[in-house]
């Protein structure tokens, strides 16, 4: 039988399977929806004002957040901050350039709306190919050009102590590696322990499981997904079951997985497939008639799949989605990121942020670290490298651009890098779409996490 279709385009298909795409979906999404108040789940630690704070250089960072949003600055006229952007490209199975471009595109626009808090930015690229040597060299280079502060777009082996000893700090958009959750660094998501352990929060409190069924592929990354997702579901105490397929099954291969998944009748399964594999399996559940409800990733919630797929999507629910509602902030994400889409978005209402990978949590992280930067300036604090990462590592009550998920840095010791907790879930409605699930617009993952 044929395989089953999709029409993404080759720039969305380069994914940290599974992890990295679906956190994006997770945090951009969520930074482009409403300004309404968070929903139960949410933490209040990330609501808590806060007047001052210590930081890691020794000064006392005044960690109230008070600026304009960036759309009502001018052109930045300070002085040039020098940028390290340290991402991994050119590598089969490891090639994102997408998160320097839509950096890049973010910077264009920074520049012309205030900068990091009046300074100009400039960006110096080093590409990473998925080794330790070029990690080591990318930080090397860096160093020996002075940048102020490091941004890690994805790079499995970051040299934390070439970085640590030169005195530059590094904010990355998510840990990938164990060791990344508690590097001398600041993440602003929280990778595959996070987003495993909020999917066994929502199996445990809203569907009340006794047992889960998982459906993955075989890859590496995918088999991380599971480990994690069976660690925290453990910890819940909720029995488990997975079933392994390739990468790309025929309809019929998908189907199997399917029935193997619902046998013995769980009370929910988590597809940990994507692309092609989110067709798939929501096909093959519904050819089979099987009723269980599923949860899977943001990756399967996006237009490409929702269009192949229609009502058979009834009956699952997706991590780190959440409704995009009209406003300035999805405007602003529109404006700067359709046009170095591939193909270009035209119109740029059109563009979606659950469409979005990687570049789009790098726009996010950059947009997010420009907020803070205008913050440390708002309190007449030089805005340097290290101000901006003090700022977020002390501060409270910061969320990310544009949206209402707190960051909290440092809220687990134990994940002591990590600075975003929580995620939206949505589901798919007959007739309807996708939309945010009530009182799972920010489920808060720590209660299980490993």
């Amino acid at each position: 039988m044929a395989r089953a279709s999709t029409r993404h385009g080759a720039r969305r298909t380069r994914r940290l399977t599974v992890c990295a795409g679906l956190t994006a979906f997770a945090l951009l999404a969520g930074a482009c929806s409403s300004d309404k108040a968070a929903t139960p789940g949410t933490s209040k630690a990330g609501t808590t004002p806060a007047t001052t704070g210590a930081s890691t250089s020794g000064t006392t960072v005044d960690t109230t957040p008070t600026s304009a949003p960036t759309s009502t600055l001018g052109p930045a006229t300070g002085k040039e901050i020098l940028v390290g952007l340290v991402n991994t490209e050119g590598t089969p199975g490891l090639d994102f350039p997408d998160i320097r471009v839509d950096i890049a595109a973010s910077v264009e626009y920074l520049n012309q709306h205030g900068g990091f808090g009046g300074r100009k930015i400039t960006l110096a690229n080093c590409t990473a190919k998925g080794n330790p040597e070029s990690s080591q060299a990318c930080a090397q280079e860096l160093v020996g050009k002075k940048v102020e502060l490091v941004m890690i777009g994805l790079d499995l082996f970051v040299d934390y102590p070439t970085f640590t000893a030169a005195k530059i700090p590094v904010i990355g958009m998510l840990p990938i590696l164990a060791g990344d959750s508690n590097a001398n660094a600041l993440f602003l998501t929280g990778g595959t322990a996070t987003v495993m352990s909020a999917i066994a929060v929502v199996a445990r409190d809203k569907y009340k499981a006794t047992s889960v069924g998982i459906v993955s592929s075989n890859n590496v990354g995918a088999s991380a997904n599971a480990t994690a997702l069976k660690a925290s579901l453990d910890k819940a105490g909720i029995a488990s079951k997975l079933v392994s397929g390739g990468d790309n099954e025929t309809d019929a291969g998908y189907q199997g997985l399917m029935r193997e998944a619902a046998s013995g009748n769980p009370t929910v399964l988590v597809s940990l497939y994507s692309d092609a594999g989110c067709i798939g399996t929501m096909r093959g559940r519904a050819a089979l008639g099987i009723t269980i409800p599923v949860m899977t990733t943001g990756i399967c919630a996006s237009a490409d799949v929702i269009k192949e797929v229609g009502d058979d999507a009834v009956g699952w629910s997706f991590v780190g989605v959440q409704t995009a509602k009209p406003g300035p902030d999805l405007t602003r994400t529109q404006t700067i990121l359709a046009p170095v889409q591939s193909p270009p978005v035209v119109p740029a209402s059109d563009l979606d942020p659950n469409s979005l990978s990687l570049g789009g949590i790098g726009y996010l992280m950059i947009m997010s670290l420009a907020k803070y930067s205008n913050d440390v300036a708002a309190k007449g604090t030089e805005v340097t490298g290290q101000s901006i990462y003090d700022y977020l590592k002390t501060a409270k009550g910061l969320t990310l651009a544009g949206g209402t998920l707190p960051v909290e840095c440092g809220a687990l010791a134990t994940y002591s890098s990590i600075c975003s907790f929580q995620f939206p879930f949505a589901e798919y409605n007959k007739g309807v779409g996708v939309k945010t699930v009530p009182g799972l617009e920010a489920v808060d993952s720590r209660s299980l996490l490993p």
